[in-house]
Parts: C-alpha cells; sequence; structure tokens
C-alpha cells in the first residue's frame, strides 16, 4: 500500500474532521445570532458547508480505505497497474512519453505521472508490452502502443 497517499489523505480527514467539530459550529452559531434565521444567508451558507463537508467525509474515508486495502503484492508482474513505469508511442504522432502510473492523490502537477483513473492510465492498465489501445480523449480518439513496461515489481 502506498503509504505516503494515506498520510496525505489522513491529514485532510483531520482537517475536515477540526471544520465540523469546531470551525463550521462556530460559524453556524455565530451566524445564528444575527437573529431571523428564516432570512439568513450567512446561516443557510454555513449549513450548506457544514453538509458539503459531512459528504467530504464520507467520501474520503472510504477511499482512505481503499487505498489502505491496496495489496502491492496482488499487482500483475506482466500487466500495466498502479506503480509501473510504461512507455507509450502515440500512432498518429509518432511521439514517444513515459509515464509513471499512479494514484490521483499522487499527481501533484508532476509531469511524468499519468493517473490510473484518467481516460489514458485507464486504457493502459491490465495491458502487456507491445500491445495497442485506442483511448477516447476530449481531443479526439487516439491511439497508443505500449512500447516498454516496468511494473511496480521491477521498478520498486
Amino acid at each position: 500500500m502506498p503509504k505516503h497517499v494515506l498520510v496525505k489523505l489522513e491529514q485532510e480527514l483531520k482537517d475536515i474532521k477540526q471544520a465540523l467539530l469546531v470551525d463550521i459550529p462556530q460559524e453556524i452559531a455565530r451566524a445564528a445570532g444575527q437573529g431571523d434565521l428564516s432570512e439568513n444567508a450567512e446561516y443557510e451558507q454555513a449549513l450548506a458547508k457544514r453538509d458539503m463537508f459531512q459528504n467530504k467525509l464520507v467520501t474520503l474515508e472510504k477511499r482512505i480505505s481503499e487505498v489502505a486495502s491496496l495489496d502491492i503484492s496482488r499487482l500483475p508482474k506482466s500487466r500495466a497497474a498502479y506503480g509501473s513505469k510504461v512507455t507509450i508511442l502515440d500512432l498518429d504522432s509518432e511521439e514517444e512519453f513515459t509515464f509513471k502510473l499512479v494514484l490521483p492523490e499522487e499527481l501533484d502537477g508532476h509531469p511524468q505521472h499519468l493517473s490510473i483513473s484518467s481516460p489514458i492510465g485507464m486504457a493502459l492498465v491490465g495491458q502487456e508490452e507491445g500491445s495497442e489501445v485506442r483511448v477516447q480523449i476530449p481531443a479526439g480518439a487516439r491511439r497508443f502502443e505500449i512500447l516498454e513496461l516496468k511494473t511496480i515489481h521491477d521498478v520498486a
């Protein structure tokens, strides 16, 4: 399991819980103290913010559970998956690209990281070296060939 991702997600969870238990209740109380709640936009905004943070909390707890259950030893040894380093050839432009397939939380603007949940990342997952994949992206259909594949077992 990618521990650095769990640390990042758990810090975000801690921040959300802080907001739900301390910050937002203070905002609600402050807004409620301004009088008539039926026409109090600040109060309505604070309640909406609380609801949004509660939804974030549920989503984040689910994501933490998913990441924590990722068993790297069960990832395929000859097919692209999380942690794989993949060199692909764009068959239309003849350009080569090398990416490391990562979780969305690991992107952090790194140009050589590709999220496994992006359209290209999803198309590459499960493919072998030499495979040709067709991907529908907002710019149109693209075709790629996997030139080289090193799985997390080879990279780690």
